[in-house]
């Protein structure tokens, strides 16, 4: 079925290219008496880097240092996180975008290529895309998109500068982190909708012996303003085990003052694993974050994440466990550069935290500073 999707959307996009083309030739013909808009800038270039040093009040003694989220899995270390730099090329109709990143952030980000068991040991320069892909857009409310970008699920993203906290959420590590495939986005109004086919989640290249399946992925968003925006994400189908998993996904965005907005992320995934002919029975891990965001001044902004991440039936957390975490997160900002102090507290339902003594505890509590650029 999915591939049955996969060659109709190509078809689409054939058939749209050629009524694209009579259009502009037509378009040339009825306009030759006035003037060409002014063409966009044909490249931009973008970029950051960032670093961090983390201490675990735990002093735990063995990686990954009580940290079950992406990037921060270090103590009493300094840290290196990720250098970006961003390529954009557009004209009128295509853009095409190739984001790379460096460094361990851009390594974990990449995890599929690059470790086996999970990986397909490519590795090397694979590893730095973070996105690549050409979008074409025939008219104004439709564009079709090819290559590899960053997923459409959750609230945070890989790149540190865009985020308002620095460590990640369970739901975040847990979650797609990107997807190689096609897709189409329309908008109407202040609507928008996408849908489209992707290899497994976070694979650009099946391993060899793997199932080369294929993912439905799907995305409503509504914005009534720049102070609300709504998105209903969605991603499912087989992974390279070929066992079943499905992601229901929202989140909301709003702005309530000039300087106090709240952040919303809920999300849910169910998953069956394969055994023999049959699949076994379903499991789940759901999550929930809000985020409180003050900014009373240009140059200085506070973020509170609450966040409670469920996985009793141990899908990504061994033997399973309910943990509610808090962080608060200053931000200090001088043009491009922000300076980012953070504390954290984990509370779990069980000991799944270690302590220096090599006893665990229920508890774990964590602070770093943070330091990011973007340009």
């Amino acid at each position: 079925m999915l591939k049955t999707i996969y060659i109709s959307c190509f078809c689409l996009i054939l058939s749209s290219l050629v009524r694209a083309q009579n259009v502009d030739t037509t378009a040339k013909k009825a306009d030759t008496s006035k003037s060409a808009a002014p063409a966009p800038p044909a490249l931009s270039i973008t970029g950051s880097a960032d670093m961090y040093y983390r201490y675990d009040f735990n002093r735990p003694r063995n990686a990954p240092y009580n940290s079950y989220t992406s990037f921060t899995q270090t103590h009493d270390q300094a840290q290196l996180g990720m250098a970006t730099v961003k390529l954009e090329h557009k004209t009128a109709k295509v853009d095409m975008v190739a984001d790379l990143g460096f460094g361990k952030r851009a390594q974990d980000f990449d995890y599929a290529d690059y470790a086996p068991p999970f990986g397909t040991g490519g590795g090397g320069i694979l590893q730095a895309i973070k996105q690549l892909y050409i979008s074409y857009s025939p008219a104004s409310w439709i564009k079709f998109t090819g290559g590899t970008w960053a997923t459409h699920i959750g609230y945070e993203v890989v790149d540190a500068y865009a985020n308002r906290n620095y460590s990640m959420s369970y739901m975040f590590t847990n979650g797609p982190f990107s997807h190689t495939g096609l897709r189409a986005d329309l908008t109407s109004g202040k609507n928008g909708f996408m849908i489209g086919v992707s290899n497994p989640t976070d694979y650009r290249i099946i391993p060899e012996g793997a199932q080369n399946n294929k993912d439905l992925i799907a995305q409503y968003s509504y914005a009534s303003s720049d102070n609300f925006k709504l998105y209903l994400n969605y991603v499912g189908g087989r992974d390279i085990a070929d066992n079943k998993v499905h992601q229901y996904d929202l989140v909301l965005n709003t702005k309530l003052t000039g300087t106090f907005g709240i952040g919303a992320n809920g999300t849910v995934n169910v998953s069956s694993a394969k055994v023999g002919d049959t699949y076994d029975a379903s499991k789940t891990w759901y999550g929930a974050a809000a985020y409180l965001l003050l900014d009373p001044k240009p140059w200085f902004g506070l973020t509170l994440r609450e966040e409670y991440f469920s996985d009793k039936d141990g899908v990504k957390i061994p033997g399973g466990a309910n943990i509610f975490a808090s962080t608060l997160t200053a931000s200090f900002k001088v043009d491009g550069f922000t300076f980012m102090p953070e504390f954290r507290l984990d509370n779990a339902n069980n000991g799944i935290f270690s302590k220096h003594d090599g006893t665990t505890t229920k508890t774990d509590g964590s602070f770093l500073i943070a330091a990011v650029y973007s340009f």
